[in-house]
């Protein structure tokens, strides 16, 4: 998939520190993030998933693979962190499919990507893995 870029935001920061009921202020206030040594709000833990949501047609990428996105349940993801990203930092995403494999005889698929993340000096921030399950067509029929 193409790389994309996203500038974190501080207002966005604060929301989602708020949404998550992370009481540290060091994700809400810039003075408290100052005072511990951050140069501007720390991106909390997870935050980069948000961010990856916001790519360009997020999922025009199932299209291409013919996966319905009907079917599409999120499985699970996996996040390694290589260092601190900051409010104003410009974080570049770069992802790729890594796995496809089905279990249940294919009754059930799944898709794994992984996202690699760096900031605008190009060092790497973090990387996280997700899985996407396919689940099957339902076997219900209106009647």
């Amino acid at each position: 998939m193409p790389p994309f870029s996203v500038e974190v935001e501080k207002g966005r920061l604060r929301l989602f520190a708020k949404a998550i009921g992370e009481l540290d202020p060091i994700y809400s206030d810039e003075t408290a993030a100052l005072a511990a040594g951050f140069r501007s709000l720390p991106v909390p833990p997870t935050f980069l998933f948000c961010l990856e949501m916001e790519r360009p047609d997020a999922y025009d990428w199932c299209e291409e693979l013919n996966v319905p996105l009907a079917r599409v349940l999120h499985g699970e993801q996996a996040f390694t962190y290589y260092g601190v990203a900051y409010a104003g930092d410009l974080l570049t995403f770069s992802s790729e499919i890594v796995d496809i494999y089905d279990k249940k005889n294919g009754t059930l698929e799944f898709i794994v990507r992984k996202n690699t993340i760096t900031n605008q000096q190009n060092e790497q921030i973090a990387e996280f893995d997700s899985t996407l399950v396919i689940r099957p067509k339902s076997e219900l029929t209106t009647q």
